[in-house]
């Protein structure tokens, strides 16, 4: 019997320099990543793996010093990626400065004139002298809780949330121990004792996946929201055995008074219609319940959370219910949100790189819906609310180029 040879097709080789003419930016940018200001703010933007492929396709990233040791990146591994280590002054003037927090006075100060700063909405971090500067030196500026690509769907706000809802029910968990203050309960049960009873007020990304963890503990999840349609996918998701309700205050006075936990998950970022568990409901609770409140930062999701003093303690008793209110929860596991957010704006700057600033504004919708200030112009309704301020049509400033 004849052996029959078969020829094996050699792979195409690309040389290495052809590929890196190709994914050459035409419009380069330098992009600058600061140490935060806020000592338990640890996330970043960006890790070393997205700053190796932004420098890859022709960008420069300048990198603070110790900006990465909140999330256990030294600068060598950000150096061996590509990013110059420097010092805050050289970072901030950059084309385009990528934070957490929001920029201070300083910070803004040190900018230089057209540059972009994005960062997170955190509106008690923010004032009308932060807007007046940032128009001043004709900034453009990007909420990443704006960037949406339907006005249903927010990458970046999910992203972050999905995390908050996990990282909620860790912190429940240690909260109701006895090492904590505690009840000294388990949230979920074992034969002959009843489970813990999780209240969760909000249908979204961070009420979902708080939901779908807690039910994966053992524990009895009750969800409130008053939209069906969330309501609805979450429950197709989860089954049955998670209980949904739309806001009833009858319901919700007897859920609160058997509550073990109950978890604030309402998005107020461009939401028509705030909703607030007043005080009255909180009072009923359990001595020694736990209130998580995952929208301190947006303004929070009960009476007795908002507007508290910049020096309140983040965790404290009311009324015999403890109350947990650190305002950067997914602070707690700051390289998995690194992680997240990269994956999220590293191909962003890479079509960046491709059309310009002005260009992608033009032509990316997602891009653009996260811009809240063009050159030096409140451009987003919702921002120019919470500072008493005119909002200016983005499309007019669009039209001119």
């Amino acid at each position: 019997m004849k052996a029959t040879q078969t020829s094996i097709k050699e792979p195409v080789r690309v040389p290495k320099e052809l590929l890196k003419e190709i994914s050459s930016a035409k419009f380069p940018m330098t992009i600058g990543i600061p140490k935060e200001n806020r000592p338990d703010e640890k996330r970043l933007v960006f890790t070393p793996e997205a700053v190796d492929m932004i420098v890859e396709a022709g960008h420069q990233i300048l990198f603070e010093s110790g900006a990465g040791a909140g999330v256990n990146y030294s600068d060598a591994y950000y150096s061996e990626s590509g990013a110059i280590i420097t010092n805050k002054e050289e970072v901030f003037n950059c084309d385009l400065v990528f934070k957490i927090a929001p920029a201070t006075l300083e910070e803004i100060s040190m900018m230089k004139k057209k540059a972009t700063i994005c960062s997170m909405l955190h509106f008690p971090d923010m004032s009308v002298e932060l807007i007046h500067a940032m128009t001043e030196r004709t900034l453009n500026a990007i909420g990443y809780e704006l960037i949406t690509s339907d006005g249903r769907n927010f990458p970046v706000q999910d992203s972050v949330s999905e995390i908050d809802g996990i990282a909620a029910i860790s912190v429940a968990s240690e909260l109701l121990n006895n090492e904590r203050g505690g009840k000294g309960i388990l949230l979920g049960g074992i034969p002959g004792v009843s489970p813990a009873e999780i209240i969760i007020i909000g249908a979204g990304a961070a009420g979902r996946v708080a939901a779908r963890a807690a039910l994966a503990l053992g524990a009895l999840v009750k969800v409130f929201d008053n939209d069906i349609l969330k309501l609805r996918q979450l429950q197709k998701e989860l089954g049955t055995m998670v209980f949904t309700s739309v806001f009833q205050p009858n319901v919700l006075m007897n859920v609160f008074r058997s509550a073990d936990v109950v978890i604030g998950a309402l998005p107020c970022t461009n939401e028509p219609v705030r909703y607030l568990i007043s005080a009255d409901v909180i009072r009923r609770m359990k001595k020694g319940s736990l209130i998580i409140d995952l929208r301190i930062n947006q303004g929070g999701c009960f009476e007795t959370t908002c507007f508290l003093p910049e020096n309140h303690p983040k965790v404290f008793e009311k009324g015999g219910v403890i109350h947990y209110c650190e305002p950067n929860i997914s602070s707690r596991v700051a390289r998995t949100t690194s992680m997240a957010m990269s994956n999220i704006f590293m191909p962003m700057i890479i079509r960046m790189g491709e059309s310009s600033l002005s260009g992608i504004t033009q032509s990316d919708t997602v891009f653009r819906s996260g811009l809240y200030m063009y050159s030096g112009k409140l451009v987003n309704t919702y921002v120019a609310k919470r500072f008493n301020l005119p909002a200016n049509d983005i499309g007019l400033f669009l039209s001119a180029f």
